[in-house]
C-alpha cells in the first residue's frame, strides 16, 4: 500500500512554463544575448535552474560571466513574476484532497530552487497541506539523483516500496528508478507521453482522475 505520493512540481502540479521562459528571457536580454521562443522552454526545463539557463544561453552556455548576469536577473524577476501566468493543472486539487482523505501523505520534490516552491504552492494550492514541499536544496544533489527523495522518505519513516513518485519527464522516471520507488507519469506536462514511455514509465495518466485510480491501485 502507498503511504506517500511525491510529486514533481513544474509540468506535474503547475503549468509554469510561460513564467519560466519570460524570466529567463529577461536575463538573456540583460546579458545582451538573444531571447528564446517560449515554445523551446519545454526542452530546457527539468534539470534545475543552472541547466535551464545554460541551455537557453545556447552557444554562450559556457561563459560563466554571462551566466552570472542571466542568473541574477532571472532570480530577481522570478521572485516578482513566478505567479503571473502559472496555474494549477485541472483536477490536481481534488486529487490531492482525495489522497489525503485516504491517509496518503502528499509531498513535492522539485529541481526548482527551494525558495520559490512555497510561493507557488501557497497561491495555487492554498487549501492543501503538503507533508513536505522541497525544491532544490544545497545539501542534496539534483534529480535524478535519489539523495533528496531518500532523505524525505527517511524523515517520515516511509519505506521505498510504500512511495510512488509522479512526474512529467524522463528525469522523473530516472529519479524513481534510481530511488527504487514506484512511478507514474502524467501526459499533461511539458514533455508528453512519448518521452515518458520511452524512458520506461510503467504508467502514464491522461487525467488527474486516472492518476488517482492508479495510485490507489498500487
Amino acid at each position: 500500500m502507498i503511504k506517500m505520493a511525491v510529486f514533481d512540481l513544474d509540468g506535474t502540479l503547475v503549468n509554469s512554463l510561460t513564467d519560466l521562459g519570460l524570466c529567463v528571457n529577461r536575463g538573456l536580454r540583460a546579458a545582451g544575448l538573444p531571447e528564446q521562443p517560449l515554445e523551446k522552454y519545454n526542452k530546457f526545463v527539468g534539470n534545475g535552474r543552472e541547466r535551464l539557463i545554460r541551455r537557453a544561453m545556447g552557444g554562450k552556455s559556457g561563459d560563466d560571466a554571462l551566466y552570472s548576469v542571466v542568473l541574477r536577473e532571472f532570480d530577481r524577476s522570478y521572485k516578482l513574476h513566478c505567479n503571473d501566468n502559472t496555474d494549477a493543472y485541472e483536477g490536481c486539487d481534488l486529487l490531492l484532497e482525495h489522497l489525503a482523505s485516504r491517509g496518503i501523505m502528499t509531498a513535492v520534490l522539485s529541481n526548482k530552487p527551494d525558495e520559490f516552491v512555497p510561493q507557488l504552492l501557497g497561491r495555487l494550492y492554498p487549501g492543501h497541506s503538503f507533508t513536505e514541499a522541497w525544491g532544490q536544496k544545497p545539501e542534496y544533489r539534483t534529480k535524478p539523483d535519489r539523495q533528496a527523495l531518500d532523505a524525505m522518505l527517511a524523515l517520515h519513516g516511509v519505506r521505498h516500496e510504500e512511495c510512488v513518485y509522479i512526474g512529467d519527464s524522463d528525469v522523473d522516471v530516472f529519479t524513481a528508478r534510481n530511488a527504487g520507488v514506484k512511478m507514474a507519469g502524467v501526459s499533461w506536462g511539458f514533455r508528453g507521453k512519448a518521452e515518458l514511455t520511452g524512458a520506461g514509465a510503467p504508467f502514464v495518466a491522461d487525467t488527474a482522475r486516472e492518476l488517482e485510480e492508479y495510485i490507489l491501485s498500487l
